[in-house]
């Protein structure tokens, strides 16, 4: 799946474009304001405003005498919530990572979604890139830690298309990533969407001591 712009597995470029566009406000925009907004030449834009507009999805409206025509996303349309969801599904992503490694029986000391995923700039051969941290109590080998893991990582396939990039790093081992800084490092304090735990800068801050 391609996490920056999720509507492309069902819906086409421009379609998806000009409905992303209307989703994110609820002020009637102009067919120009459209296709900026959606990345969408013009006059693409124009045939699929035409199209949402002949189903009921989209409202159109005359802004004055000679004025541009408004268009504003009809939410009371049976379609609209299912775009919706379709167009939000990162954060679909988020709260399924969230609720899965939560119900953990054994809880990491953080677990946060980082790369191209969170910013929302991947695409369909990019990782979901997943940074956990293994309690000092709990042995690399340990089985049920493991099988954590590994389902985890054939859930991210299951959801996205997408392989999962699991960096697991041991709460002994924070002291050297906060004096080492490698790039991960960087990658977490920029993008990191929390899922379970303290924030990183909190743990880093902690590794120090």
């Amino acid at each position: 799946m391609d996490l920056s712009a999720p509507h492309l597995v069902v819906l086409p470029a421009a379609v998806g474009g000009v409905l992303s566009a209307l989703a994110g406000t609820t002020r009637p925009l102009s067919g120009r304001e459209v296709a900026r907004l959606g990345g969408v030449a013009r006059s693409t834009a124009a045939r699929a405003l035409q199209h949402l507009v002949e189903h009921g999805l989209v409202r159109v409206q005359e802004a004055g005498a000679g004025a541009a025509l408004l268009y504003t996303l009809n939410r009371e349309h049976l379609a609209a919530e299912p775009v919706l969801a379709l167009l939000g599904l990162r954060r679909s992503l988020v709260d399924r990572l969230r609720s899965e490694i939560e119900g953990w029986p054994l809880p990491p000391l953080h677990a946060s979604l980082f790369g191209s995923a969170a910013r929302g700039d991947g695409s369909t051969a990019s990782d979901i890139d997943v940074f956990i941290v293994r309690p000092a109590a709990v042995a690399v080998e340990d089985a049920r830690w493991r099988c954590q893991l590994d389902r985890l990582a054939d859930l991210v396939v299951s959801w996205t298309g997408n392989h999962a990039g699991i960096a697991e790093v041991a709460e002994q081992e924070l002291g050297r990533l906060a004096r080492e800084r490698p790039l991960v490092v960087e990658e977490l304090e920029q993008d990191a969407v929390a899922l379970v735990g303290p924030a990183v800068a909190t743990l880093l801050e902690r590794g120090k001591r």
